[in-house]
């Protein structure tokens, strides 16, 4: 037996051989792209709110995070190029309906009712501090 014959046979793999590679459906992978792009959009910034700008519902909400003394970034998709792609993540991450999608810390609170609740259980002004959204709040 040759010297690479038997360099071969004592051949051991430091990793052990992945068998199969786990599989990635249509909508997994969706999912994972539309979490890229609103995680790219809500990065840095504390309060974020995806609205149309012909939405009363997401003004409504607008004017209830700006009572805090928080300054949202309003991203009207109506208006966007992208606005289509960005109303197509928000449904794969749940938000239905999509207007408004509101962004705390970077986390996905929800839409208008998951706020009011919020505002109602005197919660929203805690989220708001802590995201650094707001600085001072007396209840």
């Amino acid at each position: 037996m040759s010297s690479t014959e038997q360099n071969k046979n004592n051949f051991k793999p430091i990793v052990p051989l992945v068998k199969s590679l786990p599989t990635l459906t249509p909508f997994k992978y969706s999912y994972f792209v539309a979490m890229d792009l609103l995680a790219t959009l809500t990065a840095d910034k504390p309060v974020v709110i995806f609205s149309k700008s012909t939405c009363a519902i997401s003004h409504s909400v607008k004017a209830l995070i700006c009572s805090f003394g928080a300054n949202p970034t309003v991203i009207e998709i109506d208006k966007m190029t992208n606005g289509q792609q960005i109303e197509r993540a928000l449904i794969q991450v749940g938000c239905r309906p999509t207007v408004p999608a509101v962004f705390i810390g970077q986390q996905l609170i929800g839409g208008a009712d998951e706020v009011i609740c919020l505002n109602v259980q005197n919660r929203l002004a805690q989220l708001l501090l802590r995201a650094r959204a707001i600085f001072i709040w007396s209840s």
